[in-house]
């Protein structure tokens, strides 16, 4: 292990010489590589981002310490026109010569080719020029220190500079920032203009983001300006901008204390040939007026219009809504003082429903109004096409299928019940391939899964109780009915499933969802149980290994010989059912220990070939701090619950025990099913470490336990370990459970902990990197598993997280992520106490995990 670690050591630094060697390779001799800039804030040293990113010149970028950027760019040939000039003059013949064989023209042009400059030209592109130190900058940087300082409130900041050589060509830079005192926000006082606004500030100036007492910072200026404004506009004052409120603050002869004065003018008019001023008003919207079209309407110029709850409703030709699905989605209503969040509730709703383009809503002042403080509002609604049929393919890799192509065509019909529902049928297939043994079809596409689905959507909560009261409208709900049936050909046991879902869709407040399944049922019937042993081929070589330890008890009849090994081994299903069989009514007799397995073996079996009916309900609720898409530093928390069978427990008990069967357990249609209670916690969390670099994490919490008519958990409702999103040293379904050592082809159980974390970073252009370490596992616990190995033992079984570390390549198309992760197991709980450390860190053991977007 230390001749590892020391050779390792050995490698990094002498790589870390030699190239550090040649990063001034491009500077000029007059002039210094920018390696370190340092800041002191009085006298004490700081790395705060805000602070750094406040400096013009910043040492060039690195990845893990390697400016490999850097590198890359001396790499390429300066002017590799003038050095292929150059080569062609160095012998007298060699220009005549390329003259002769090419032409004049093409030996020139043969300068300009990727052969003589591409190379060069993408190493320059890619790479990043070395940072020479440049004292301008410099002093723009102290300049613009200063000037951050002074926003917080430290008006008499000072800031001195340094440039030290260190080493040849190279030069550091530091800076020595001396805030002095802070000044405090002592008196507040306003000066309104228009009375009515003066008293809707005193009505929230409690809220003030300025404070007496408080240090004086812009950014707190700078948000009550914000927040003056937002009151307003919320409140009635339809034309207010940020531009009306303006500070005078006083810090003469004060003491190191802010004196500020809150300025709000009047309105500013402007006409063609003059401006003037006057008092603000609070504005009420008189008239609501929606306007649709109808895709016939060019032919039918009449206008349909109606009135609904004050609401008008406007269509070129046959209206085709039912006037309350367009005025549900409208939060601007007749009557009330105009509020700016009530247009973009609107337009959020409105946009939600897919039924129409983004819409237009449009404020006018009521020309008929002497007061001038009505406001007539126009939505201008434009319907998105009556049918859209949309078809996809995709190609795929995953642990059943080594290629693999999915096809998918959807018909969606709009406004199908003319409350802006939409209606979705789509069919589904995928061929495939596979070279597992267990598929007998040598062919090349040898896997075939096809399904159809139905889908309804409608704007609202779809409930015989209004929930309106609960759920408000602005919380943007939905309902969702689906249906969906599948079949798998070649694929394990060939199964058949069919699901229905009543699921509910809310946002009880901006970043945060809410998801109902008050009813999700699932069917899934295994086609082939009797291809058990076929698919799970380490069950059967265990059981195999069982029969033949015993082959003395056996009937001869349950073997046959291998064509390929001549090997005796159980012939599958009449020879694994035999030897099960008597083995269980004793008819072989072995150890106590080994009854065990063999009988856990065939529960596996049991379970995995049943027939699975789950008539669950769920709730999900998730909350986000994330803005948009280039936000890197938020977090996502999700949790979930759902339990299964106990509706159709008290429905059976009501029917007696007419619904049991012969193993003591409760039937719905002669299906036995499955009776759990499931939670999970999945929290992510993103750190932007600026330059390229984000630290990202997440921690998984997930028990589900079975009760009343199970003893198990079904396999779709289980968890796995390993895999391209999970810990990706072990593929999928192959780690645990515990300390089992994996001993199943799919490995499962009920309760699960995961960590991971990962550095991830630009290597140039859209190629990005990543190391990365995941820490986590599977167990059983509360179920009919007992092995110790197999299951969770409180804090002991804490040694039973594998952890796994590695690297890994991310490539960004813009609107998709390419992914290639290198994972390495570090820490094996599936091997021997003494002998999990680092024991398969090699190549040859390592995992890689092929994904689409990134993991977390």
């Amino acid at each position: 292990m230390r001749n590892k670690i020391t050779k390792i050591a050995l490698i990094i630094l002498t790589a870390s010489v030699l190239f550090s060697c040649s990063l001034t390779k491009r500077v000029p001799d007059d002039k210094q590589l920018l390696r370190e800039t340092n800041i002191t804030v009085n006298d004490k040293k700081v790395n705060d981002e805000d602070v750094t990113n406040q400096l013009y010149q910043l040492p060039n970028s690195d990845v893990l310490g390697l400016n490999i950027r850097l590198h890359m760019y001396n790499w390429a040939t300066p002017n590799p026109d003038s050095s292929y000039q150059a080569w062609l003059d160095r012998k007298p013949n060699r220009r005549k010569r390329y003259t002769a064989l090419l032409s004049d023209k093409q030996v020139q042009r043969l300068g300009q080719s990727f052969l003589v400059a591409g190379m060069s030209s993408f190493l320059k592109n890619v790479g990043e020029p070395p940072v020479i130190v440049d004292e301008k900058r410099t002093q723009r940087s102290a300049s613009r220190l200063r000037a951050h300082f002074f926003r917080q409130g430290y008006f008499r900041t000072k800031v001195d500079y340094k440039i030290d050589s260190i080493g040849d060509k190279k030069a550091k830079v530091s800076y020595a920032v001396n805030t002095g005192k802070p000044y405090i926000v002592d008196s507040i006082s306003t000066q309104i203009a228009t009375p009515v606004l003066d008293s809707l500030y005193q009505k929230t100036k409690e809220k003030s983001l300025i404070k007496k007492g408080k240090q004086y910072n812009q950014s707190d200026f700078s948000g009550e300006r914000e927040r003056i404004t937002n009151y307003f506009l919320n409140h009635g004052v339809y034309n207010f901008q940020p531009n009306y409120v303006s500070y005078n603050i006083d810090t003469i002869g004060t003491g190191y204390k802010a004196n500020v004065e809150l300025l709000v003018t009047d309105e500013l008019i402007r006409t063609q040939d003059s401006t003037y001023t006057r008092p603000f008003k609070i504005y009420t919207v008189k008239e609501v007026n929606i306007y649709t079209e109808n895709p016939n309407g060019e032919e039918n110029p009449v206008i349909d219009s109606t009135t609904y709850k004050g609401f008008n409703i406007y269509s070129n030709g046959k209206l085709n809504y039912r006037p309350k699905a367009l005025t549900d989605p409208v939060f601007v209503t007749p009557g009330s003082t105009y509020a700016d969040f009530r247009r973009t509730l609107t337009y959020r709703y409105l946009s939600n429903l897919s039924v129409f383009y983004y819409p237009k809503i449009i404020y006018d002042v009521d020309p008929n109004d002497s007061t001038g403080t009505s406001l007539i509002t126009n939505i201008y609604l434009k319907p998105k096409d009556k049918f859209d049929l949309s078809t996809s393919v995709d190609f795929n890799h995953s642990n059943i299928q080594d290629f693999g192509i999915q096809g998918n065509v959807t018909l969606s019909a709009r406004n199908v019940f003319r409350g802006a529902e939409v209606l979705s049928i789509s069919t589904r297939g995928n061929i495939g391939s596979s070279r597992d043994q267990a598929i007998k079809d040598r062919s090349f596409f040898n896997i075939l899964e096809y399904g159809a689905d139905l889908r309804l959507t409608f704007p609202r909560i779809f409930f015989p109780i209004n929930t309106d009261r609960v759920i408000r409208k602005e919380m943007i709900p939905s309902t969702t009915m689906s249906f969906g049936i599948s079949r798998q050909q070649n694929i394990g046991l060939d199964k058949e499933s069919f699901t229905g879902i009543l699921n509910y869709n809310w946002t009880p407040k901006r970043n945060v969802t809410a998801k109902l399944d008050l009813l999700n049922i699932q069917y899934i019937r295994n086609v082939n149980p009797q291809n058990y042993f076929n698919v799970y081929q380490s069950s059967y070589s265990r059981l195999n290994g069982y029969a033949l330890q015993y082959q003395s008890q056996v009937n001869p009849d349950y073997f046959t010989t291998n064509p390929d090994t001549g090997a005796e081994e159980l012939i599958i299903e009449s020879g694994t059912n035999g030897f099960i069989n008597d083995v269980k009514n004793e008819s072989i007799t072995v150890s106590n220990e080994d009854y065990k397995s063999i009988n856990s073996l065939e529960e596996r079996r049991q379970r995995l070939t049943e027939n699975n009916l789950i008539f669950a309900s769920n709730f999900t609720y998730t909350t986000s701090t994330k803005e948009n898409l280039l936000d890197n530093t938020f977090f996502i928390f999700k949790t979930k619950l759902e339990t299964a069978g106990n509706f159709l427990t008290l429905l059976s008990k009501l029917q007696g025990d007419k619904n049991m069967n012969e193993n003591g357990r409760r039937t719905f249609v002669n299906v036995e099913y499955s009776q759990y209670v499931k939670t999970e916690f999945d929290f992510i969390k993103h750190f932007d470490l600026r330059r390229g670099k984000v630290l990202a994490m997440r921690a998984f919490f997930g028990i589900a336990i079975p009760y009343g008519n199970s003893n198990s958990i079904p396999f779709t409702r289980s968890y796995f370990g390993g895999g391209s999103n999970d810990n990706r040293a072990w593929q999928s379904y192959s780690l645990g459970p515990g300390r089992s050592g994996s001993p199943n082809d799919f490995n499962e159980a009920n309760f699960k902990m995961a960590y991971s974390a990962e550095l991830r970073f630009n290597i140039f252009g859209q190629l990005n990197g990543a190391v990365f370490g995941d820490v986590g596992n599977i167990w059983n616990i509360f179920d009919n598993e007992e092995d110790e190995d197999y299951t969770f033992n409180g804090i002991q079984s804490f040694r039973d997280l594998a952890f796994g570390s590695g690297f890994g390549f991310r490539y960004d198309f813009n609107f998709f992520v390419v992914r290639l992760d290198l994972g390495f197991k570090t820490y094996n709980p599936g091997r021997e106490v003494n002998d999990r450390w680092f024991k398969e860190y090699n190549f040859s053991h390592s995992v890689l995990n092929v994904g689409i977007n990134y993991p977390f």
